[in-house]
């Protein structure tokens, strides 16, 4: 006997989508940001250009507000990954050239992911009455994670006397105002991106060693 229950999140027109159906939603969902902003991104449209059911998508985001948190998460995660590998060899001692690598990394990042990066940082999702636990979450490891490349770096200076909580703050602060120049078109120098990032790693390792 032929069974002849329609499968899970399928449609007369739209066949189910089988694989990483998540990792492809949030991947289209970034590039729909890029290429046109928030207001070209749907629930719908994502469907489409996936070739799913129009239901498909809910079955992983239950509304475009759950969708951008979990873009914005995805953000978080990439960037940790960019914080967690030290940008020296393993086993030397931390010098003002693995600093101003670590800097610039962080600022490519930003520019190479600003459709990541708005949500990530944006009032957008922070002011929300519905930011999800999960980016909460993955915010806060993303702290923790830069906090821990601070305390590698104390480690390494033996006459360090600096709070890595504050000066993690202070840092990431600084990092994140040029970064945001440099996205939102403020500061269009793109050629001065390395001299900024340089000047600021330097700013950097003078306060590294400062004396208590």
């Amino acid at each position: 006997m032929t069974n002849t229950s329609p499968e899970p999140c399928q449609s007369s027109d739209k066949p189910y989508h089988h694989g990483d159906l998540r990792r492809q939603i949030l991947d289209e969902a970034a590039r729909l940001l890029k290429e046109e902003g928030e207001a070209g991104l749907s629930m719908r449209k994502l469907a489409q250009n996936l070739g799913v059911s129009r239901t498909a998508p809910y079955h992983h985001f239950t509304d475009k507000q759950a969708l951008l948190c979990g873009v914005a998460e995805e953000g978080f995660r990439r960037l940790r990954e960019v914080v967690r590998t030290p940008p020296y060899v393993k086993g030397a001692e931390i010098s003002e050239a693995s600093v101003r690598v670590f800097v610039r990394r962080y600022v490519q990042f930003s520019i190479d992911n600003a459709e990541y990066y708005e949500l990530m940082f944006g009032a957008r999702l922070w002011k929300s009455q519905q930011l999800s636990d999960s980016l909460k979450t993955e915010a806060h490891d993303a702290f923790k994670v830069y906090i821990e490349q601070i305390r590698a770096w104390q480690q390494s200076i033996s006459n360090s006397n600096i709070d890595a909580l504050r000066f993690a703050q202070v840092s990431w602060s600084t990092l994140h105002g040029m970064s945001r120049l440099l996205i939102d078109g403020i500061y269009l120098d793109v050629s001065a991106i390395n001299v900024m990032s340089d000047t600021a790693a330097k700013m950097f390792w003078q306060q590294l060693y400062l004396p208590a």
